[in-house]
């Protein structure tokens, strides 16, 4: 059995505090521009500094070209060219400060995600090892079911972050919460059959509930296994795998939809699914050699030799490139038919996201290649380790082009509210998955494949 070391506890406890007083500092900060006049202040300081004040915000721009167009034909000459440049510059002050707003809700959505997709990968990649009866992976389980122990709690935290945006929020995150953004938008408007917030939580609850009950029996039924006298259980694993992937496919399609991709409701993409899916499904794979890799150096997972290191590795850098072939459909195909409601998605990346968007494609594709191209790297441990955290802050930088565009435009950063985020889910991410690890023998006693996984070797 594992025991809690009382170091990690104490650490992922710290790591919570720091986060928390992290995230509250954030939220206080923001909360500090609330009149016109501190965000105009802040603006003429960026000016005098070379910073955000230099180039502005795009759609404030657009608007304040379309006004100036719309005062060369007004009526009322040099009065109403003032007019309409006061009414530009206002509504641009109006635009900051809601990004400004905007900026500690989406750090922390972005970690809350990250580190709940782990959890969903994770219960994804266990699921199609025990539906495909794969022989190399039982002496794993037991790390994959700790790992999956924080899906209810993180989804849950996800969805309440989401509602709380939109509700005592104000509309954070999603602009198809407000009203009279939908009110006044024809495609927004027109979406509004799906997007609207009490379908909205319904779909969540689903998807929660599904994923949690999967969780649920699974671990129930492996551990029955353990001090069964038959395999009835090792078969209802099965037939529950089997069901659970097809729910899974479709449930983390319209996840990917709902959570992420409709914090640009303008903008989609058929990819987006499998594309969201790759991201997840890599880093859950990460984790779950990091966590392996962290118990058998103490002294626990001595079943666990350097071939199954070495098949863990291989799904790493399988599904690196995976990523990066979905990344590219994606990117290419809209990037070459140059529509103009699709590329925009893109270009908002290209031109204030650029080194964070270039930079996950190095972190993602062409490190993962390099590091582990070769078998013999595969079965180093502190090899496979250094690649394991630079593809996790790889998809964590890819989750968060995701979301920030969208919420803060121009005005990201990596300061105190995306840092203090990490720290209060890594926290917690730690205390929940190593107290799950303590529940139960970290190897399956009575699974039909586990000498089969035990003697595992090439």
């Amino acid at each position: 059995m594992y025991t809690f070391s009382k170091k990690l506890k104490t650490f992922s406890i710290i790591l919570m505090i720091l986060g928390l007083l992290g995230v509250a500092y954030g939220f206080i900060n923001a909360g500090s521009y609330d009149t016109p006049e501190k965000v105009e202040a802040l603006l003429a300081e960026e000016a005098h500094h070379g910073g955000h004040g230099d180039h502005g915000n795009g759609h404030a721009e657009e608007a304040s070209h379309d006004t100036h167009a719309e005062a060369s034909h007004d009526a009322h000459g040099a009065h109403g060219d003032e007019a309409h440049a006061g009414d530009a510059h206002a509504k641009h002050i109006e635009h900051v400060q809601h990004q400004i707003h905007n900026r500690p809700w989406a750090a922390l959505y972005v970690a809350a995600f990250f580190f709940m997709m782990i959890a969903l990968g994770v219960l994804a990649f266990y699921a199609i090892q025990i539906a495909s009866q794969a022989g190399w992976s039982p002496v794993l389980f037991r790390v994959m079911e700790g790992i999956t122990a924080y899906l209810l709690p993180g989804a849950v935290i996800v969805l309440i972050i989401a509602i709380a945006s939109g509700t005592i929020g104000h509309y954070n995150l999603f602009i198809w919460m407000d009203p009279e953004v939908v009110e006044h938008d024809k495609l927004i408007k027109g979406k509004s059959g799906f997007l609207n917030l009490p379908w909205f939580i319904v779909r969540g609850v689903i998807f929660i509930a599904g994923w949690s009950l999967y969780r649920h029996f699974s671990r129930k039924f492996s551990i029955a296994q353990d001090t069964a006298e038959d395999n009835k259980n090792f078969k209802k694993s099965f037939r529950i795998a089997a069901g659970f992937l097809v729910f899974f496919i479709y449930t983390e399609s319209m996840m990917s939809w709902d959570w992420i991709m409709s914090v640009d409701p303008h903008w989609f993409s058929t990819l987006f699914g499998w594309y969201v899916f790759a991201s997840m499904f890599v880093s859950g794979i990460t984790v779950i050699a990091l966590i392996s890799l962290y118990l058998k150096s103490r002294g626990y997972l001595d079943f666990v030799n350097e071939n199954h290191l070495h098949d863990v590795a291989k799904y790493m850098f399988a599904f690196s490139i995976f990523w990066t072939y979905l990344w590219f459909s994606q990117f290419m195909l809209i990037w070459y038919s140059n529509i103009p409601e699709e590329v925009t998605y893109f270009i908002a990346r290209f031109n204030d996201y650029k080194l964070p968007f270039l930079g996950m494609v190095v972190l993602n594709f062409v490190f993962p290649i390099l590091m582990l191209m070769n078998a013999d790297y595969k079965r180093v441990p502190w090899f496979v380790v250094m690649t394991g955290l630079v593809i996790l802050l790889g998809h964590y930088i890819d989750i968060f082009n995701m979301i920030m565009p969208a919420t803060v435009g121009d005005r990201w950063s990596v300061g105190i509210p995306e840092i203090s985020s990490i720290l209060l889910f890594a926290g917690l991410f730690i205390f929940v998955v190593f107290t799950a690890l303590t529940k139960a023998p970290l190897l399956v006693k009575r699974y039909p494949f586990k000498k089969e996984s035990e003697e595992f070797h090439y």
